[in-house]
Order: C-alpha cells, then sequence, then structure tokens
C-alpha cells in the first residue's frame, strides 16, 4: 500500500510482532494489515466512531469487557477465564473448565515459566508457542527461560512459588520511560531455582540464553500521558515509536492498542 496518502478502518486487535532488530509491527484492521514501523516519524490520525464487537461471538457491545469481549463472553468465554490472569487455577488436567475441548488445546500444552526485565525483575507463564511474543507484548528488554512444564497449572504453581520474592507485575510507566534495572538474568534465575520446593526444581530449564529485545522508538519520553478512545473519539499526532502494545505518540503521549482490541478504528496517514 502507498505509505504517502493511506486511509483504512476496520476491528483492531493486538498488534502482531516480529522479533528483529528493532522489533517489526504489524497492525491488522479487519483483514487488511498494516506495518506500523514505516509510519514512525510520519503524522498518523486515528478516529473511533463508536462500533465495538466482541472478539469472541462477534456481537456488537456497548462496553468492552477483559480487552474485546462482551460482558456475556468475559463470563463464559475459556479465553476470558480467571486461570489466564491466574494460572495456578487452571483444571484443565483434572478434565474441568469453560470449555474442556478449548482448555486441552491451549492449557494441557507445553508452558514456560520465564524472568524477564521491562522496568524491574518479573516472573511470568506463557504457552512455549508464545515465546518470543508474550515478551514483546510486555515491552521487556531481556528475558530468559526458567522452567518448562507440561501443563499450565504447573506453570502457575512455580509463579506463585516465586511471588513472594519477584513482581509478577510489570510497572508499565516505567516500562514506556525505558527505566530498565541492571538486573543479572543468570543469577537470577539461579537464586530462583533454590527458592523453588524440590518437586518443581526437575522443571528448570536447560537453557540458559537470554533473549535480548529492541524496540522502534525515536526517543523515550520523560513523563507519560496515557489516551485513549473512551475519552476522546480523534488522536492525532506524530507516531514516535512502539514498545509492548503501546503507540508512542508526540507530546508524552501513549496508546494503549491491546486495550481497545474489539474497536472499529479508522487510520488516515
Amino acid at each position: 500500500m502507498n505509505l504517502t496518502h493511506m486511509k483504512v478502518d476496520g476491528i483492531i486487535h493486538k498488534m502482531r510482532t516480529s522479533l528483529g532488530n528493532p522489533v517489526s509491527y504489524t497492525l491488522g484492521f479487519g483483514d487488511e494489515y498494516i506495518e506500523l514501523n514505516p509510519l514512525i516519524g510520519k503524522e498518523i490520525n486515528l478516529s473511533f466512531g463508536g462500533d465495538i464487537f466482541c472478539i469472541s461471538c462477534g456481537k456488537k457491545t456497548k462496553k468492552s469487557f477483559a480487552q474485546g469481549f462482551c460482558y456475556p463472553c468475559f463470563m463464559s468465554a475459556p479465553e476470558a477465564a480467571e486461570c489466564i490472569i491466574r494460572p495456578e487455577l487452571c483444571r484443565a488436567h483434572e478434565g474441568e473448565g469453560r470449555d474442556i475441548e478449548w482448555e486441552k488445546a491451549n492449557h494441557l500444552q507445553e508452558h514456560f515459566v520465564y524472568l524477564a526485565v521491562s522496568s524491574g525483575l518479573k516472573v511470568g507463564v506463557t504457552r512455549s508457542t508464545q515465546i518470543p511474543t508474550r515478551w514483546i507484548d510486555q515491552g521487556a528488554s531481556r528475558a530468559i527461560l526458567l522452567a518448562q512444564v507440561p501443563n499450565r497449572y504447573l506453570a502457575g504453581c512455580i509463579e506463585v512459588a516465586l511471588k513472594e520474592h519477584v513482581s509478577d507485575k510489570t510497572h508499565w510507566q516505567k516500562m514506556l520511560k525505558n527505566e530498565v534495572a541492571d538486573v543479572d538474568l543468570e543469577e537470577e534465575k539461579s537464586r530462583m531455582e533454590d527458592l523453588l520446593p524440590r518437586d518443581l526444581q526437575d522443571y528448570i530449564a536447560d537453557s540458559d540464553e537470554i533473549t535480548e529485545i529492541q524496540y522502534p522508538v525515536e526517543d523515550y519520553p520523560l513523563k507519560i500521558k496515557s489516551i485513549g478512545f473512551d475519552k476522546e473519539s480523534k488522536i492525532s499526532g506524530t507516531l514516535k515509536g512502539i514498545k509492548g502494545q503501546y503507540l508512542y505518540l508526540d507530546f508524552d503521549r501513549v496508546l494503549n492498542i491491546r486495550k481497545h482490541t474489539g474497536y472499529v478504528i479508522t487510520l488516515e496517514c
């Protein structure tokens, strides 16, 4: 598509990414996908006409829950179950879940527990197929595999065992300002292994490879002003960069794309 003048609209989802130097970002508008890296440094105009569609059932909804669901699907869809946020609550290995076939395909699969640095050190859980996507989505600068387990429940058990010693949250403001702690990930991996119960130490990953991630950002802001389409129907400005699932715009503004999953958005530039 000619990037000198472009207009596209459709339902958006979280940005697709590809690990490179820097990360490459693509944003889907319905079935049309736009490469965002070439737009950095250019003026973009984003507008929201008020329509939101559930990413599970496809029905129109007045409000989005848990980044893209209508309320009925938020309460019933397996993708919105509590064990997505708290994997230790997963019961797929016991044959229980909102949709056991979906659970088998997604939760009774190999998972990794990892250590990542987005601002400070954090522990997290993801399916093996989501590496390094999960790290990029969280804006991590570096990451290392900690443990390799056969299902989501065991990954959650390891995460819970370590929560007293390391955070499982990302400080998003510091991440966006690129205030990154100097952490020795190999040393921290060894320390976390020693903190685990003996039966969980058997799952420690052999690889100590550290993944370094660079993002396409011109200049990191000193302050952060979060903006969104629930308060502003039109958002315009110079695209200054992309990190995690955020667009950086001029005047220290950041826009969380993933938060607006299911929104019908128009992009002009």
